[in-house]
């Protein structure tokens, strides 16, 4: 006799959203500690995940595949990953490549930091 068990439900997710800044290039000698910081966030089963791009001025081919491993990790759980403040020019490569038809890339206001204080002096 033989039986189908129901697939084990999935959890919910545990946190709406994670926001993870990129300050270096994202390229294969990099690749290893971001790939792993993504896999503790993916693990976070997150409904939606934003990669900010704004101090990263490289990427390479192998950086495309890790964002669009991450963008189909998510998918399948209903989750959303979202590229923001891409430098132009990193913006037109990942467009080329064919990540913009499937994630979005947004320009939005960075949060401000916290824990950090901006302290500028004007001159009188």
């Amino acid at each position: 006799m033989t039986s189908t068990l129901p697939p084990a439900p999935q959890p919910e997710s545990s946190v709406p959203h994670v926001r993870v800044e990129i300050t270096d290039e994202l390229d294969l000698a990099g690749l290893p500690e971001v790939a792993h910081v993504l896999d503790r966030v993916l693990a976070l089963r997150p409904r939606e995940v934003t990669i900010d791009l704004a101090g990263c001025r490289h990427v390479d081919a192998a950086a495309i595949a890790l964002l669009l491993d991450a963008h189909r990790r998510l998918a399948r759980r209903h989750g959303t990953l979202t590229l923001s403040n891409p430098h132009p020019r990193i913006r037109r490569i990942l467009v080329t490549a064919g990540l913009g038809a499937t994630v979005p890339i947004v320009d939005t206001p960075r949060p401000a930091a916290r824990g950090r204080a901006r302290v500028s002096s004007a001159s009188r």
